[in-house]
């Protein structure tokens, strides 16, 4: 059962009984749960857009009286809730809102995050100036930690680039190069309606999602080039991450294969897979990750750098170095041995991740 709570205003009703009611350009979906602080902030930051046309729908993961009633006091017609009857998770609570969205375009925005005022008009001018009759479209963000800001991704995919091969290949020890991120997620209501989140994939959704929609024809990945949203990273929130769950992983690794190139799949396998798997501490499946990426897929020199350094180096080192290397202070009140995290990877409060 899902309860909707729909504000209507006189004009609203006034069209409604005329038989004019237009649907929105855009709508927005925030999946969310027991925190109404932060849901607020992200709401008002969609509600907040340049681009007025939108509707902005919250769908609330579960009974959440304090949620429900922290959204009562936004005074906005263009906000709808949705309140599920039991838990699903995000995944699931995105998908029922891609349902009923009344928009061309829909957009994620995960309740922890926020969006710059021009987000969904840059979006839109970049899908209208794309080649493409389906495009997935992303855009740089500012990751933001209590230590700094940084842009990514540091680079957009280059003309001719498989986008496997952008989303996973590093060409360097540190994430970022490419990366796409729930909350710079658009694309047409129709795509989403036919391709839906995967119940259940927790570390890579929005890699997966992406690889799934990119099969299709007429499907593109696209990119508005500024930074439009803003990722909070708490690094000392409990990881999810020291929870990851290595066999689905592995699992979905091999149901991946034929939706990369060779060269993704190695990368896939030695970085995103590995930095999982290794919270097993086995030599079983040290050897056969390994044996998997060379026997599939093409691994490069930095695949086998990053990969061993994620089995044989504790995460806290591997931050303390990461942080040298690009000249970042060290996290206040620590020495640098934070998490669970690979090199690079920061993760939010609920655990997601960059694609590399």
């Amino acid at each position: 059962m899902i309860h909707d709570g729909d504000g209507v205003t006189a004009s609203s009703l006034a069209r409604l009984r005329l038989g004019v009611v237009r649907s929105p350009q855009v709508s927005v979906v925030i999946p969310t749960r027991n925190r109404p602080d932060l849901v607020v902030r992200a709401v008002r930051s969609a509600l907040e857009q340049t681009l007025r046309d939108l509707e902005v729908i919250v769908v609330v993961d579960g009974p959440d009286p304090s949620t429900r009633e922290a959204l009562a006091l936004v005074r906005d017609s263009r906000l709808r809730t949705i309140e599920l009857e039991e838990s699903g998770g995000a995944q699931n609570a995105r998908n029922v809102g891609a349902q009923r969205a009344a928009g061309e375009w829909t957009a994620f925005l995960d309740d922890d995050d926020e969006w710059l005022p021009e987000k969904l008009t840059r979006q839109l001018e970049a899908a209208e100036a794309s080649p493409y009759e389906l495009p997935v479209v992303a855009c740089r963000l500012y990751l933001r930690t209590p230590r700094a800001d940084t842009v990514l991704p540091r680079r957009l995919p280059r003309e001719g680039e498989p986008p496997s091969e952008y989303l996973t290949v590093r060409r360097g020890l540190f994430h970022g190069e490419g990366f796409i991120q729930t909350s710079t997620i658009m694309a047409p209501t129709s795509l989403l309606r036919r391709v839906p989140f995967t119940l259940g994939v927790r570390r890579a959704q929005e890699l997966d999602w992406s690889l799934r929609c990119l099969e299709l024809p007429g499907s593109g990945l696209v990119y508005a080039d500024q930074p439009l949203v803003i990722w909070y990273a708490d690094e000392n929130r409990k990881r999810v991450s020291s929870e990851a769950p290595w066999r689905q992983s592995i699992e979905w690794l091999k149901e991946t294969r034929q939706r990369v190139t060779p060269r993704a799949y190695a990368a896939l396998a030695m970085s995103v897979v590995a930095s999982m798997a290794a919270t097993s501490r086995s030599p079983r499946v040290f050897f056969g990750l390994l044996g998997e990426a060379i026997k599939h897929g093409r691994p490069g020199v930095i695949d086998f750098v990053t990969y061993f350094q994620v089995w044989l180096l504790p995460a806290g080192l591997r931050r303390v170095l990461r942080d040298r290397a690009i000249g970042r202070p060290p996290a206040v009140g620590e020495p640098g041995v934070l998490g669970a995290d690979t090199v690079g990877e920061p993760r939010g409060a609920n655990g997601r991740a960059t694609a590399r």
